[in-house]
């Protein structure tokens, strides 16, 4: 089922856009049913979590950080981690920095956004993406890349309320683009767009959809 799934999706997502199968709370086993249907991007939300995956299933996974980072787990991930896309705050930026220092790696990130009208979920808005990337102390970040943005749109049936949060984040990306990456080439990643609003995400621009329940079925939390 979970190959059929992915064949679905895969072939209805147009080139130049990445699927991450969400493998939250999912078995090894259904991560490797994925694997051999061709997939090799994964998210993950729990460092330790991930972290123990990445140990037992193959090494050419990319493995990719969703969920909200907190600073005493990073050193979990950082020696392996493909992308990051939930970077929040600067002084989670910098702790990113610092672990990945002593890995001597160079850790590709995203700054994460809110663009939802739920107080509970995270994220910068643009004047606090500014203050970081104005700042002195992100200038001396040697051992992060930011490459792009990502939001989470609204828990909601309502097409045209998700629509116009994607059309924000898509400005936001335009808005860093133009006046810090300019001559960045890295900088072109746009991730947002999950299970039930993916397609949407993608006719707004995404670069990657983050899809985890139309892939692997509803979610285990036990």
């Amino acid at each position: 089922m979970i190959k059929e799934n992915l064949n679905k999706i895969k072939a209805a997502i147009p080139n130049g856009v990445t699927l991450v199968a969400v493998s939250k709370t999912k078995p090894m086993s259904d991560i490797q049913e994925a694997y051999d249907a061709g997939q090799r991007a994964f998210g993950e939300n729990y460092p330790q979590e991930m972290r123990d995956k990445h140990e037992v299933l193959p090494h050419d996974i990319q493995w990719h950080f969703i969920g909200h980072l907190q600073t005493n787990k990073i050193k979990y991930i950082i020696p392996f981690v493909t992308l990051i896309h939930s970077i929040d705050t600067a002084n989670l930026l910098e702790a990113v920095n610092k672990e990945a220092k002593k890995h001597d790696r160079v850790v590709d990130c995203l700054l994460q956004f809110h663009i939802a009208q739920e107080e509970t979920k995270f994220g910068l808005d643009l004047n606090e993406a500014k203050q970081l990337l104005d700042s002195e102390l992100f200038k001396t970040m040697e051992n992060i890349r930011i490459c792009g943005v990502m939001g989470m749109a609204t828990f909601t049936d309502d097409k045209v309320e998700v629509r116009k949060e994607f059309k924000h984040l898509k400005a936001i990306f335009e808005t860093l683009k133009k006046d810090y990456f300019a001559d960045q080439p890295q900088f072109k990643e746009l991730s947002m767009g999950m299970s039930e609003d993916y397609p949407i995400a993608i006719e707004e621009g995404a670069t990657l959809v983050r899809v985890g329940s139309k892939i692997f079925g509803p979610r285990n939390y036990n």
